[in-house]
Order: structure tokens, then C-alpha cells, then sequence
């Protein structure tokens, strides 16, 4: 299950598609891998990880070609939209982009710092840079409306706007890992800042709301 030999297979993509398996890519959207698809696109070519480490031996690499059609058309069957979208065709949806470099002939350290010069969603641009920034649209605000986007800026990114009851400081708390409140079983310590800022008395242990736990309710 570990060493460098396990991890030469982990999973064994170009072994899977040539057994007929349905194999798609994806960014899987957490924090423990990127929303970047070239980052994926660049792992998959090259067998590097972001730092650069050579962790794929050729036999399990993909050609540029399938790579790409992973991201693609071959999503499509797993969400059974097949012929409806995944290629540039006649009857698809009209989903595209147009990168800053060649995907197909770029060096290959290079796939991992591409980026979109347009991006067309529902034949309407969505995105336009360098050549193409004078038909980028604005970005739409972030949905749903109560998310922390619209109130801090993004992902640790704290913005000057606040609430009622949530001044910066909060903010600043719970970007902290340092907390006074730490819990042992959920570890949750941002959480236990933004509690601890909050005009709830979690902060007395010996109350009501700070007898109880580890403040995680009151975020």
C-alpha cells in the first residue's frame, strides 16, 4: 500500500483505459486538490506533482490527446449527457475556451501555467483576457446570497465590509489557530475563534453556553 512502487499506480489510469474501464478527470472540488483543471491536465501527461517530483513511470502516462478527452467528452457518460456536450461539434452545447498556449504543443512543464484568454458557457463569454478582455463580463456575485464570499472577499481573504455583531476582529480571530477553546474531538479551531468573538458568553467556561462543549454551535 506505500512506498514509491504503490505510488507509481495511484490509481493506475493508463491501465484502466486500456481494460475498457470508463475513467473521466475531475478537480474533485475540496481542498485536497486543486479547482485548476491544467493542474490535473499537467499530472496526467507528465506524472510530476506540483512540486515537480517524477512519480509516474512512462508506462502509466497518457498522451495529451486522451488526457484531455478525460476532462471532456469522456465525462459525459458518467453523467449521461453523451453527444450533448464534452466535444466542438454541431448539436452540443456551445461550452469552450480558448487557452493562452498550445495544449498539444507546449513543453510539458509548461501544461501546469496555462490559463484561459476566453471562456464561453452557453455560447455566451463568460471570461476574456489578454486579447480578449474587452468582452469579459463582470463577475456575477457569489451564490447563494448568504455566502461568506459576499461578506470577506473569499477564502481567507477578509474583507473591510461587516456585519453587525462581526466586526474584522472576528475575522481575524478565526483565521487564528491558536484557540482558547480548543476541542478534542471535533478540531474544529476556527471555529472555536469565530464562536469566542462572538456576542454569545462562550467565553466563560464556567457559564451555561461555555459549560457545554466546544462552541462549535455557536459559529
Amino acid at each position: 500500500r506505500y512506498g514509491a512502487q504503490a505510488a507509481e499506480a495511484t490509481p493506475p489510469v493508463a491501465k484502466m483505459l486500456s481494460k475498457g474501464i470508463k475513467v473521466s478527470a475531475g478537480t474533485d472540488a475540496t481542498r485536497v486538490a486543486s479547482y485548476n483543471p491544467w493542474v490535473s491536465l499537467a499530472w496526467l501527461v507528465t506524472g510530476k506533482t506540483v512540486g515537480g517530483l517524477r512519480m509516474y513511470p512512462q508506462r502509466n502516462l497518457l498522451d495529451r490527446e486522451t488526457a484531455l478527452r478525460m476532462w471532456t467528452e469522456y465525462v459525459t457518460w458518467f453523467s449521461n449527457e453523451e453527444g450533448k456536450k464534452g466535444r466542438i461539434a454541431v448539436g452540443q452545447l456551445a461550452d469552450l475556451m480558448v487557452p493562452d498556449r498550445d495544449f498539444f504543443t507546449c513543453a510539458e512543464d509548461d501544461i501546469v501555467d496555462t490559463t484561459a484568454l476566453l471562456t464561453v458557457v452557453g455560447g455566451k463569454i463568460v471570461w476574456g483576457a489578454g486579447p480578449f478582455a474587452s468582452h469579459d463580463a463582470p463577475i456575477p456575485p457569489a451564490m447563494p446570497d448568504w455566502s461568506p464570499v459576499r461578506e470577506y472577499g473569499g477564502y481567507g481573504g477578509w474583507g473591510a465590509t461587516q456585519r453587525n455583531g462581526a466586526p474584522l476582529q472576528r475575522a481575524a480571530a478565526a483565521a487564528m489557530c491558536g484557540c482558547a477553546s480548543a476541542c478534542n474531538v471535533h478540531a474544529h479551531a476556527h471555529a472555536h475563534a469565530s464562536a469566542w468573538g462572538s456576542a454569545l458568553p462562550t467565553s466563560d467556561a464556567k457559564g451555561f453556553w461555555g459549560a457545554f462543549g466546544c462552541s462549535c454551535w455557536a459559529v
